[in-house]
Parts: structure tokens; C-alpha cells; sequence
């Protein structure tokens, strides 16, 4: 009677253990040390990875797209400028071109430096992600910069300084045109050429795009730098007697100073748009220096030496050492970040040169009179300028 009820036990427990085993079968499970060495571990499934290690072989492929926008400034790199000038210049003592007359004695110095005008040249081009490495090529000149003296005399008693006791003109002594003088006219043309070619490196943030937390920036620079001095003083010696022809001595000096230079760029920002700007450099190079004399008549017809024959027109050359300092100052409306306009004044000192007033001669009697370069003086270019800037 019992055999039923066990039957119906043993149903109930084959039951259970199905549904155990069929739970089981639902649920993954990892495999077990005793699995992985029974089928080998090669053939054993990497678990799903969702991003790749970047160190994977350890090579890093490259930034994430996105991840550098906005580390570099979007300043333009170009800009270029062009102002205008006014300057003018010191002279040395000057030398007497008569003897006195009547309390009058005109002199080279007579022949004042005057303000004329001149251009002012740059161009440059940024460098490197953050822009604080920039290139500039700098040029200004002053041109015709000189002026005018004269002394005349109703008696015709001017006597020239110097006299030629040496020289002939036209096939007569040239005492007869620098004796006995209605008149004389000292004159001066002097030029100023300077270029520049400078690297710059800037400290903090470029000047146009100062941020509000900063008002100053400072940059170094170096570089080569050319600057020449030339002077030209003429002296017209017009004769009692109106037979004969003026006759011209002329005096060009010329220096070109070469060499490296280095200097700063300094700039404050005291207004949102205005910058106050100092620059000074420093130089010390070679000068090559020359002197050519001559007297010569209006047309060209040059006075001869008695003793060779050979025309009165001696150049001659000298190579020392000089030196140059100069200060910008100035100040700077930055009106967009395109677009700058200026207005500062310069001074430029330069030493150890030689100038047309210290080779006036005394006395014309050979070539050897004429030659050689008397250095050693100094003079201060120095005036204002006004103009602009863009970038691009």
C-alpha cells in the first residue's frame, strides 16, 4: 500500500533536480581552472572591452580630435608698418673757410643741420604656437639734412681758407680764385640710412593682445644692424673778378658702421587701447670710413697739382671701431587688433666717427695734403615720427 506514495516521492524530486539544472544552465559562468586546462588557454574568449587601452603596445596614436583647440592664440603672424619723420642732427666744432673781415669769419658750422623728412620702414612674421619668436627687418633714412651760410664783402677782400698754393685752374694759379673774394657760400647735404635685421623674443604675451590681468610686456632682441653717416660740405668761392668761374671745394665723409646689436622692447598698457613704448638698442662695429676732396669748377673742370699733373681729387680710406645707442619712445593706439597707429620720438647717439668739418684742410699744396681721416668726433640724430602698423 505504501509503493504508490514513494513512487510519487521519487516524481517530485526529478522534478526539483530539472528545474536546479535548468537554472543553472541560464546563468554564464566563468571557466574554471580545471575547464581552462582541459581545452587549452588559447581558446579561451577575452571579456568585452568597450575602449582600448592606449597603452597597448606602448605607442600613443595621437590627441584626441578637439583636445588642442584654442591652446594656440589666433593672432595674426604678419605685420608690417610705415611712418614718417622729421629729425635732425648735432654738428661738430666747425672750420673757418675765410680769414676774419671786418668781425665776419663764416665756418663750416655756418651750414647748420636743418629738419628734414624721411621714411620708416618694418615688416616681420611670428613664430610657434604661442607666437613669442618674430623676425623684423627694419629701414629708415633722413635725407638732404644740412643748410646754408654765406659771407660777402663789397670791397672784394675775402680771402678763402684754405688757399692752394699747389694748384693750378684752367691754366692759372689758384690764388687768383681764392684771393680777392665778392663772396663765399658754405652748404652741408647730409644723409642718415639705417637697416636692421632683428630676432625677437617675447617674455610674456605680445604686446597688441595684452590680457586684462597683465599691463606690461617685455621682449629681448639681437640681431645685425647697418647705420651710415654721411656728410658732404661745399664751399663756393665766387672772385672778384667776374672773368673767372667759381671755383668749388667739396669735402664728402662717409661712415658705415656694421655689427651686431642687441636691445629690449618694452611696452605698458595704461589705457585699454594705449601702450606707452620704449626701445633702446646698443651696437658696436666696424667703420669703414671714407673722405674724398676736390676742387673743381661748376663744370666739372677739376684743378691740377703743379707737381704731377694729377687732378685735385683724393679719396681716402680709414677702418675703426664705433659705437651706437639709440631710444624709441612712443606711443601706440592699438584702434583694432588689425590696426595700430603711432607717434614716439627718436635718438640715436653714434661715436668714434669721422665728419667733413674735422677734414677741412688748411693748405692745398700736393695730394699728400689731402689725404688721410681725421676720426674721433661724434654726433646725436634725434626727432619725431608718426604712422602705423597692421597685421595680418
Amino acid at each position: 500500500m505504501r509503493y504508490p506514495a514513494a513512487r510519487h516521492r521519487v516524481a517530485a524530486a526529478a522534478l526539483l533536480l530539472w528545474a536546479a539544472e535548468t537554472a543553472r544552465a541560464q546563468v554564464p559562468t566563468a571557466p574554471t581552472a580545471a575547464v581552462a586546462s582541459d581545452v587549452g588557454p588559447g581558446a579561451i574568449a577575452a571579456p568585452p572591452v568597450y575602449v582600448t587601452d592606449p597603452r597597448a603596445g606602448d605607442v600613443f596614436a595621437a590627441m584626441p580630435v578637439g583636445m588642442g583647440d584654442g591652446l594656440a592664440p589666433a593672432w595674426p603672424r604678419w605685420f608690417a608698418g610705415a611712418s614718417g619723420l622729421v629729425m635732425t642732427r648735432t654738428l661738430p666744432a666747425g672750420s673757418a673757410t675765410m680769414q676774419p673781415l671786418g668781425g665776419v669769419q663764416l665756418s663750416t658750422d655756418d651750414a647748420n643741420a636743418n629738419w628734414p623728412g624721411g621714411v620708416d620702414l618694418h615688416i616681420g612674421r611670428w613664430f610657434g604656437m604661442r607666437q613669442q619668436h618674430a623676425v623684423e627687418f627694419i629701414y629708415w633714412g633722413v635725407y638732404q639734412l644740412g643748410g646754408t651760410g654765406k659771407a660777402t664783402s663789397s670791397s672784394a677782400a675775402i680771402d678763402a681758407i684754405p688757399q692752394a698754393p699747389g694748384v693750378t685752374v684752367a691754366g692759372q694759379p689758384a690764388s687768383a680764385y681764392l684771393t680777392n673774394l665778392s663772396s663765399q657760400r658754405i652748404s652741408r647735404a647730409d644723409i642718415i640710412n639705417d637697416i636692421e635685421i632683428n630676432w625677437v623674443y617675447s617674455l610674456w604675451d605680445r604686446p597688441e593682445f595684452l590680457p586684462r590681468e597683465r599691463a606690461v610686456s617685455l621682449m629681448w632682441l639681437a640681431g645685425f644692424r647697418f647705420f651710415e653717416v654721411s656728410d658732404q660740405l661745399t664751399l663756393q668761392n665766387s672772385p672778384g673778378d667776374v672773368s673767372l668761374a667759381d671755383l668749388d671745394l667739396d669735402v664728402a665723409t662717409n661712415n658705415n658702421i656694421f655689427g651686431a646689436q642687441v636691445g629690449a622692447k618694452f611696452d605698458w598698457r595704461f589705457l585699454p587701447r594705449l601702450r606707452l613704448n620704449i626701445v633702446p638698442k646698443f651696437m658696436i662695429g666696424g667703420n669703414a670710413i671714407t673722405n674724398t676732396s676736390s676742387l673743381l669748377q661748376a663744370d666739372g673742370t677739376y684743378g691740377t697739382f703743379t707737381n704731377d699733373g694729377s687732378p685735385v681729387k683724393v679719396h681716402s680710406t680709414l677702418g675703426v671701431f664705433s659705437w651706437l645707442g639709440s631710444v624709441d619712445t612712443g606711443v601706440a593706439w592699438d584702434v583694432t587688433d588689425h590696426w595700430s597707429l603711432s607717434m614716439g620720438y627718436r635718438v640715436v647717439g653714434v661715436g668714434n666717427i669721422a665728419q667733413a668739418d674735422g677734414q677741412w684742410p688748411g693748405t692745398i699744396n700736393s695730394a699728400a695734403s689731402l689725404s688721410g681721416i681725421s676720426a674721433g668726433s661724434s654726433t646725436i640724430v634725434h626727432g619725431g615720427f608718426a604712422g602705423f602698423e597692421g597685421r595680418y
